[in-house]
């Protein structure tokens, strides 16, 4: 484990927060008010093992079956210990003009590409003192903080294997990871790993006290659904997710195969180890670190390919079972757009912002583009394509826009 991170299970009083430390509400003797804004499989789960952990909390989803599903019957989830259905209040976003209580703290749990329609559909429900947080894939840091403020804005790296075909219904393949941070926070000395603690270290708090009280806030309530790491630099945590997304998540879906079968078609390995590779390139270009995220640490002098590879390997080791699917397979099997242009699509606008060369990256968004548009029907046959033999006409023909 890195020297930058510290454990609080077993940890003394003096690294619990003071008792001006509280949660959002308590200072009025309330119990804070949690909204959960996207309820997919990640979303659902959260609100589920929060409501099951004591907090008040209330779903808003744009999907109306899945809403009306969860009114009738809760929200199930599948884990390995069988089925639990909790209670939990849901709204269809149609509803959001009738609410009324504000809400203190708001996981943003959306696509990636509904991030900034959702946080304004919300923010008039966020309370004055209140915390918006992206529990999200991409980087949608910035479209919060311009909507609600940075003082308002945590972001958030989850890391599990989860799947919802059912509507209210989740099967949750692996326990949950987090991480989450305030932009600007890179001056922490270190982080702290949060397993059902009470507060964060110290270490959080030199962040500034406006971040801190936002950490204090919301690391209890995720560490409710998961492990909850406070990072001393959010967005180069977001980055390195990228780093482990872009490498398996679209790559995998084009070849319309769970991850651990796409990962043994010859060659593909090599394509997820490169892509990864060029979003850690990018990532380091664009004034970014190599940091630990969902327990994968950065031995000294490690390279940007090397920890690409590192976090592919613990993707594959710890979230990723026989037949998991990557949310962006899950997308297209249920008719939906993924989030294609957040995730290679970043990193190949990126790359050519910053004169790094991500010809793997392009290949995965050209054969993707494709398969959204109808013209291309995802299967193991694309494996060509990313791996070259055929794909470079078809990286030169995606459309102007994309980088």
């Amino acid at each position: 484990m890195s020297s930058e991170r510290a454990r609080l299970a077993g940890a003394s009083s003096d690294d619990v927060p003071s008792a001006s430390a509280r949660p959002v509400g308590a200072s009025s003797g309330r119990v804070p008010r949690i909204a959960v804004v996207g309820a997919g499989a990640n979303g659902a789960a959260i609100a589920a093992d929060l409501v099951r952990g004591g907090h008040d909390v209330e779903i808003i989803d744009p999907w109306a079956a899945n809403v009306d599903a969860i009114r009738r019957r809760g929200v199930e989830v599948e884990r390995a210990g069988g089925v639990v259905s909790t209670t939990v209040t849901a709204h269809h976003v149609s509803d959001v003009a009738t609410l009324r209580a504000p809400y203190d703290i708001v996981l943003v749990g959306v696509k990636a590409y509904d991030t900034r329609w959702a946080v304004e559909l919300v923010r008039p429900l966020v309370a004055a003192d209140g915390v918006v947080v992206g529990v999200q894939n991409g980087m949608t840091v910035p479209q919060i903080e311009a909507v609600v403020g940075p003082d308002r804005t945590l972001g958030c790296v989850i890391e599990v294997a989860a799947e919802m075909f059912v509507p209210g219904r989740v099967r949750q393949q692996t326990p949950m990871w987090f991480a989450v941070g305030a932009v600007g926070a890179a001056s922490v000395v270190g982080a702290a790993s949060v397993a059902g603690a009470v507060g964060v270290v110290d270490a959080a708090r030199a962040v500034g006290a406006a971040a801190a009280r936002r950490l204090e806030r919301v690391v209890p309530v995720l560490a409710s659904a998961g492990t909850v790491t406070v990072s001393d630099d959010i967005v180069s945590s977001k980055w390195m997710k990228l780093v482990a997304n872009a490498a398996e998540l679209v790559t995998s879906a084009v070849l319309d195969l769970p991850l651990a079968d796409a990962v043994r078609v010859d060659g593909m390995h090599d394509v997820m180890r490169e892509a990864g590779a060029e979003a850690a390139r990018v990532a380091i270009a664009g004034g970014r670190r190599l940091v630990p995220v969902f327990d994968v640490d950065v031995p000294q002098g490690r390279t940007p390919e090397g920890y690409a590879a590192d976090l592919l390997d613990g993707v594959l080791g710890s979230y990723t079972l026989p037949d998991t699917l990557t949310t962006v397979l899950q997308d297209w099997r249920k008719g939906r757009r993924a989030e294609i242009e957040e995730l290679n699509g970043h990193v190949v606008r990126e790359g050519a912002r910053l004169g790094i060369p991500t010809p793997v990256n392009e290949r995965v968004l050209a054969v993707a583009r494709r398969v959204e548009a109808g013209v291309l029907a995802a299967s193991p046959e694309n494996a060509s394509l990313l791996c070259g033999d055929r794909g470079d006409d078809g990286a030169r023909g995606h459309r102007g826009g994309g980088v």
